[in-house]
Parts: structure tokens; C-alpha cells; sequence
């Protein structure tokens, strides 16, 4: 394996661990597909609601003429 793949198999591990063996399916494929799209899912939701708060609470848009 070269070392980029370590790399991010390791970032995936990190980010994934609460999330691994949730879904145990007949096709190793599948359960692997829903136990890494379901923290994508929810990492991408509390990014969106992230930058949501961020960008409401920020001056250039509380002030439109800015």
C-alpha cells in the first residue's frame, strides 16, 4: 500500500469509528457502502448547520449595505 493510502485509510478510521459494524449485510460490499456514507451523511449536515450559524451571525450579512 503506498503511503497516501495509509493515509487516508487512516483518516477514514478516525473520522468512521463510531460508525463501523452498525450495518452487517450478506454483501460485505453494501455494509461497507452504509457504514462510511452514514457519517459522510451526518458530517456533511452539521458542516452545512455549521456554516449556516457562521454565515447569519456574520457582520456582512447582518448589514446588507456593507
Amino acid at each position: 500500500m503506498s503511503i497516501f493510502v495509509e493515509f487516508v485509510k487512516g483518516v477514514v478510521d478516525a473520522l468512521t469509528w463510531w460508525s463501523q459494524e452498525i450495518f452487517t449485510m450478506h454483501t460485505e460490499g453494501v455494509g461497507a457502502l452504509l457504514n462510511y456514507a452514514l457519517p459522510a451523511v451526518i458530517y456533511l449536515l452539521a458542516g452545512q448547520g455549521i456554516a449556516a450559524r457562521i454565515r447569519r451571525r456574520s457582520p456582512c450579512c447582518a448589514n446588507p449595505n456593507l
